[in-house]
């Protein structure tokens, strides 16, 4: 079952591509914290997926080769329609997955929960997930970790965002102020 689209949809996208983090290369930052996500649920499988208007990227992922999804598959498409984790124990038992190829298929997802990357003005960006090929739950404190851990996400991505303002902003200045000193007359 295909996810419906969040009611801000136009306007989340237009937040995600402000980010301007589609598609760039693997941080460090970004594996640590999937990475300590998958050690504190005990999951084979951790991504930091960030949802377009038609895949899910992964900006990190652990357990997995694939770099994307699409959107009509994606269990985060989901879980950016709410404010809190999606758990879902078991996929071939949910009516929205059970015939989800990811499901039946390869990888043979059984187990997902996914804690939505909410920007500061509010709009879920993607996810942070962990992913299991067994059926089961997590702990009260594996829940709290992983809606911790997709906080530092946000936290990192809104970093990176500022850091990438500033140093445009330093260009601009740089280049605004050649061009000052060049029309100076010269005495």
């Amino acid at each position: 079952m295909k996810a419906p689209l969040p009611k801000n949809e136009g306007q989340r996208i237009k937040v995600l591509w402000q980010y301007d983090i589609l598609d760039t290369v693997p941080e460090e930052a970004f594996d640590e914290l999937a990475d300590l996500a998958r050690l504190i649920c005990g999951a084979p499988v951790a991504l930091i997926s960030l949802v377009d208007e038609n895949r899910q990227w992964f900006k990190s992922r652990l357990g997995v080769n694939v770099k994307e999804t699409s959107r009509d598959v994606s269990l985060c498409a989901h879980a950016i329609l709410g404010k809190d984790l999606l758990i879902v124990p078991d996929a071939t038992k949910d009516k929205r997955f059970k015939n989800n190829p990811l499901v039946t298929t390869g990888p043979k997802i059984r187990f997902y929960a996914g804690a939505p990357l909410i920007s500061p003005d509010g709009y879920a960006l993607g996810t942070l997930c962990v992913i299991d090929r067994v059926a089961r739950k997590l702990t009260a404190d594996q829940k709290r970790a992983l809606r911790i851990l997709a906080r530092h996400v946000m936290t990192q991505l809104d970093l990176r965002h500022h850091t990438r303002e500033l140093a445009q902003a330093r260009a601009e200045i740089a280049r605004l102020n050649r061009q000052v000193k060049s029309s100076k007359p010269r005495r």
